[in-house]
């Protein structure tokens, strides 16, 4: 029976998703793959140009498959969104850098490394993440400038969005390896920081990061939140 190119590609997807999972990145080949989707490898590039772009794929996949962040991405873009997203990114990232050895911290690993080399997994990576979490994100900074909770900073609200990624992956990377390069000094309140120091950097007024971080306007912001954020 002839496979249809699009069942074909799920079906290489499927095997991969097994390689990797077992083997992990550096384990896992393009022959072990095509061998478990039971085809040649030259059909497996005629589909993926390179393992780093279908491992890159199979990310996006489970990712689209997380009902955590399907909720996320479902959310009415709004200054409240922006500031669950910014949350939620930070709790990901220094998790994955509280476990090293899960499948999380070693992508992160994978990353850095993509950097240093010829940067293709990264460029895939983030084309993907960029598709899923761009859009959301950026109409939720519209919404919050729009709002008076935010003052806009450049032209394109997307950049704000890279800023902010490469800044609480940098702050994980920092602490993957077992004697931690940085301490951060009272690491309690690392994820309250970062998540304050990015809303700061991506425009949002002191009242609005009181008000959706912390559940209450800062006694000495001597500033009122919008109707929208209230």
């Amino acid at each position: 029976m002839r496979v249809s190119g699009d069942l074909r590609r799920g079906l290489i997807l499927a095997a991969a998703k097994r390689c990797f999972a077992r083997h992990g990145f550096a384990g896992t080949t393009t022959k072990r793959i095509a061998a478990t989707a039971e085809i040649s490898e030259a059909l497996l590039f005629k589909h993926f140009a390179s393992k780093s772009a279908l491992y890159a794929e199979t990310l996006t996949d489970t990712c689209q498959a997380d009902p955590c962040l399907q909720r996320l991405l479902s959310l009415e873009p709004s200054t409240a969104t922006l500031v669950t997203l910014v949350r939620e990114m930070v709790r990901h990232f220094l998790e994955a850098a509280r476990s090293p050895e899960q499948e999380e911290a070693q992508r992160m690993r994978l990353l850095a490394s993509s950097y240093l080399e010829n940067g293709e997994f990264a460029r895939l990576l983030y084309d993907k993440i960029g598709g899923l979490i761009g859009p959301v994100f950026s109409a939720s900074i519209e919404r919050a400038v729009a709002a008076g909770d935010a003052a806009r900073i450049g032209s394109d609200p997307l950049n704000l969005f890279w800023f902010a990624h490469h800044t609480v992956l940098m702050s994980a990377l920092t602490r993957l390896p077992a004697v931690p390069c940085l301490s951060y000094g009272n690491a309690a309140d690392l994820e309250r920081q970062l998540c304050q120091f990015i809303l700061r950097g991506i425009g949002l007024t002191e009242a609005a990061i009181a008000f959706h971080l912390d559940g209450e306007l800062s006694p000495n912001s001597g500033q009122s939140v919008t109707a929208e954020s209230a």
